[in-house]
C-alpha cells in the first residue's frame, strides 16, 4: 500500500476525529481508510490510535508520530500546489513584519512597486518595534535592524546602517556639544526602550556609557520628535534620519566613537520549501533596500 496514502489517511482520521469523517474528507470509503491506517500501524509495529465506539484518540506513540509527520505532509502539499500552478508569478497573501519607523520610512514606500511587479500578491504589513513571533503570528517575512540569534530562522543580510548620536543645534547651543562619550553624563539623553546604556568604540574596543534623561518611550518616532524639538540627545540608526527627520537643524556628535554598523536583514522561518511569493518578495526587498540604504 502507498505510504503517502497511509499517512494521509492517518492524519485525516486524527484531524476529523473518526474514520467516517476522514473518509468523507478524502472522498474514499471508510473501509479504505481503515485498511490504510491498519497497514501503517502494522508496518510501524505500534498502535497509533485508541479506537472505541464513541471516538478515536491518539496513543502516546501516535501523538509523537503525528507531530513529526504532519509538517512533512504540509510541505509536500505546498510543494505540489506550487508546481501544479501554471503561473510563475507570486500569488496569495504574504505577511511582512518590520520595525515601526524603519518600516514606515523604508519598507512602506516599496510596497506599491512590489505589488505592481507581482499583481497576484497581497501584502499584510505589520509595523511594530516589538519582536514578533514568526510562527505564532504567521509571519512569512520579517525585516530586522538588530542582531539576530534565531536558530529556527533563515537570515539574509541585505544592507547595513550605522548608529548615530543626534541633537538639535538649539539644544547644543544651550548645553554644549559633547566631545567624548563620558560627557553624556551632563546631558539629557532620551531613552528608547530599555537602552539605558549606549555603545561606543574607543582605542581599546567596544564599551558602554550609562545615560539618563527626562523622556523615554518604546517608540523611535517619539524620541526622534523629542530630539528634533530640542529636548535632548538621542541615539538612532542612521537609516531613521530621512524624510521629515532629515533636518539641517539636527547635527550628529561623537562620530569618531560610533563606527559599529548594524545589519539590516530579512528573515523567514526555516523550512524545506519556501513559497514562491516569499522568495520573490524577499528578492525584491533585498535588492531595493540594498540600493536605498
Amino acid at each position: 500500500m502507498d505510504r503517502f496514502h497511509e499517512l494521509d489517511s492517518f492524519i485525516a482520521v486524527v484531524e476529523t476525529g473518526g474514520f467516517s469523517a476522514a473518509a468523507r474528507k478524502l472522498g474514499e470509503s471508510q473501509s479504505a481508510i481503515s485498511k490504510a491506517v491498519n497497514a501503517l500501524e502494522k508496518r510501524l509495529g505500534v498502535a497509533l490510535l485508541h479506537r472505541s465506539t464513541r471516538k478515536v484518540t491518539l496513543t502516546d506513540q501516535g501523538q509523537k508520530y503525528y507531530e513529526r509527520t504532519k509538517p512533512l505532509i504540509d510541505e509536500i502539499q505546498a510543494a505540489d500546489g506550487e508546481l501544479i500552478s501554471s503561473r510563475l508569478d507570486a500569488a496569495g497573501l504574504i505577511r511582512i513584519a518590520a520595525p515601526s519607523t524603519f518600516g514606515r520610512l523604508h519598507v512602506l514606500p516599496l510596497i506599491p512597486d512590489l505589488l505592481s511587479a507581482h499583481p497576484g500578491l497581497r501584502v499584510d504589513l505589520l509595523l511594530s518595534d516589538a519582536l514578533r513571533d514568526m510562527v505564532d503570528d504567521r509571519i512569512d517575512l520579517a525585516i530586522r535592524v538588530s542582531p539576530i540569534d534565531d536558530p529556527d530562522s533563515v537570515v539574509r543580510r541585505v544592507a547595513a546602517t550605522g548608529l548615530v548620536c543626534v541633537g538639535a543645534r538649539g539644544y547644543f547651543a544651550r548645553r554644549g556639544v559633547p566631545q567624548v562619550p563620558a560627557d553624556l553624563a551632563h546631558h539629557n539623553c532620551l531613552i528608547y526602550g530599555d537602552m539605558t546604556e549606549w555603545a561606543f568604540v574607543g582605542p581599546e574596543g567596544r564599551y558602554t556609557i550609562p545615560v539618563r534623561g527626562n523622556l523615554s518611550s518604546n517608540s523611535v518616532e517619539t524620541i526622534l520628535s523629542g530630539v528634533r524639538d530640542g529636548v535632548g540627545i538621542g541615539m538612532f540608526h542612521r537609516a531613521s534620519l530621512v524624510g521629515e527627520y532629515r533636518s539641517p537643524d539636527l547635527m550628529t556628535v561623537l562620530g569618531p566613537f560610533m563606527n559599529e554598523p548594524r545589519d539590516v536583514s530579512l528573515i523567514w522561518p526555516k523550512r524545506r520549501f519556501v513559497p514562491t511569493r516569499v522568495r520573490l518578495a524577499s528578492d525584491f526587498l533585498a535588492a531595493a533596500l540594498a540600493e536605498q540604504l
